[in-house]
């Protein structure tokens, strides 16, 4: 059974964020604007990479809507746009301490007297 052309669409959408979100320094833009916008050189030092790297990483997140930007004078202001993505990392870096005690619990299991 093939999907609809909408239900697609909202597939491939989604997609699109989440490939968006899927590289470490846009994580760290991304964590950075949840706190307060940014202009590009501030993101530029806080990931230690040229400005033209750190653009084209925010390029694709603004591609996927996950930021916006603003023009101010000589400098570009960038806000998270997806406000819901702090919820995701949430229950992402929730789910993620879950099984790293998982882990612990089976390699410390025979360490814990009975």
């Amino acid at each position: 059974m093939l999907m609809d052309p909408r239900t697609l669409a909202r597939h491939e959408a989604r997609a699109q964020v989440f490939k968006a979100l899927a590289h470490p320094s846009r994580l760290l833009m991304v964590d950075e604007l949840m706190q307060s916008e940014r202009c590009v050189c501030e993101l530029t030092a806080l990931v230690g990479s040229d400005m033209s790297t750190v653009s084209k990483h925010l390029s694709v997140l603004k591609t996927a809507g996950v930021v916006a930007d603003e023009r101010r004078g000589a400098q570009i202001w960038y806000r998270l746009r997806m406000k819901c993505v702090a919820r995701f990392f949430a229950c992402v870096d929730s789910e993620l301490q879950r099984q790293a005690r998982e882990q612990f619990d089976l390699v410390h299991a025979d360490t814990v007297p009975k």
